[in-house]
C-alpha cells in the first residue's frame, strides 16, 4: 500500500524545482497534495497534470492569512492536513555584509525565516485536528557553516534550525514531528539561475569535483529522504537534521593516489 494514502500533504514553494519534485513524489505514493505557491499558471499546470488528488493554494509565506486561507483549502478539499512541508524559499544576490542592502537582508528573512514560523503556527492546529503528523523545514547546508557574501541566506537558515527544534519540543505530544532537511548543491533554476539582482549563479561557485560523491544532488534525492522523514518509517524521529549535499560538508575528498 502506498505510504501516504489518505493523508493531505502541503507544499510550499510547491512549483519550483525541489517542490514540483516533493508534489510528485508524494502523489506518487498516494498522498492529497496541496501545491502552495505565487505562480498561478505552473500551480495549476501542475495540478491538472496530477489530477483529482492535487490542488493549487496561492500562497505568500510571508502573509499570515494567506497561510490561513492554504490550510483551510487543503481541509475543505480533503478533510485533513497531516503533512507540510515549508519548502518556499528565496536567495539573495551575493554581497557582502558591508554592501547588503536591509531591504534585501530583510526580504530574504521574511521569506525564509518568518514564513516557515507561520507555517507552522497556520498548520499546527490542523494537523493536531488530524491526530498528529509531520512538518519538515527544507533548510540548506548553508544553515550548517558561514558562506562569504550569502549572509541573509545563512542567517535565516540557521534560525529555521532553532526554530525547528522549539516547535519539535512543542508540538511533540500532540504527535506532531518536526524535522529539517539540510541540502547541498541541488541542481534545479534556484542554483542554476542567477538570483534577481545577481550576476552570477550559486553554480558557478560550486563545482562537485571534490566532493565524495561528485556529482550536484537532484530533486529526486531530497524528495526521496523527506518521503522518509514524513512517513510512519520515521516516527521516532523529531529535532533532527539531514544533511543531503553529497559529503559537500566534510571537505574535499582526495583523489586516487593522492595520498
Amino acid at each position: 500500500m502506498p505510504r501516504f494514502d489518505n493523508q493531505t500533504v502541503l507544499v510550499t514553494g510547491g512549483t519550483g524545482g525541489q517542490g514540483s519534485s516533493h508534489v510528485r513524489a508524494f502523489h506518487a505514493e498516494g498522498a492529497n497534495v496541496v501545491i502552495g505557491g505565487l505562480d498561478a499558471e505552473r500551480g495549476a499546470a501542475l495540478a491538472d497534470e496530477l489530477g483529482t488528488r492535487a490542488r493549487f493554494a496561492r500562497l505568500d509565506v510571508t502573509d499570515e492569512s494567506s497561510w490561513s486561507a492554504a490550510v483551510l483549502a487543503a481541509e475543505t478539499a480533503f478533510g485533513v492536513l497531516n503533512v507540510l512541508v515549508n519548502n518556499a524559499g528565496v536567495q539573495n544576490p551575493p554581497a557582502t555584509i558591508e554592501n547588503t542592502e536591509q531591504a534585501t537582508w530583510s526580504r530574504i528573512l521574511d521569506v525564509n525565516l518568518t514564513g516557515t514560523f507561520l507555517g507552522i503556527k497556520a498548520a499546527a492546529p490542523a494537523l493536531r485536528r488530524a491526530g498528529g503528523g509531520a512538518i519538515v523545514n527544507i533548510a540548506s547546508t548553508m544553515g550548517l557553516g558561514g558562506t562569504a557574501h550569502y549572509a541573509p541566506y545563512v542567517a535565516g537558515k540557521w534560525a529555521v534550525r532553532g526554530l525547528t527544534r522549539t516547535a519539535a519540543l512543542e508540538l511533540g505530544r500532540d504527535h506532531i514531528r518536526v524535522n529539517t532537511l539540510h541540502p547541498g548543491v541541488i541542481s534545479t533554476p534556484f542554483i542554476h539561475e542567477p538570483a534577481a539582482g545577481a550576476a552570477a549563479a550559486i553554480a558557478d561557485f560550486y563545482s562537485p569535483e571534490p566532493f565524495a560523491i561528485p556529482r550536484l544532488g537532484e530533486p529526486a534525492d531530497v524528495s526521496r529522504l523527506l518521503l522518509f522523514l514524513t512517513s510512519s518509517d520515521g516516527s521516532f524521529i523529531t529535532g533532527s537534521e539531514y544533511v543531503i549535499d553529497g559529503g559537500l560538508l566534510l571537505g574535499p575528498a582526495l583523489q586516487a593516489g593522492a595520498a
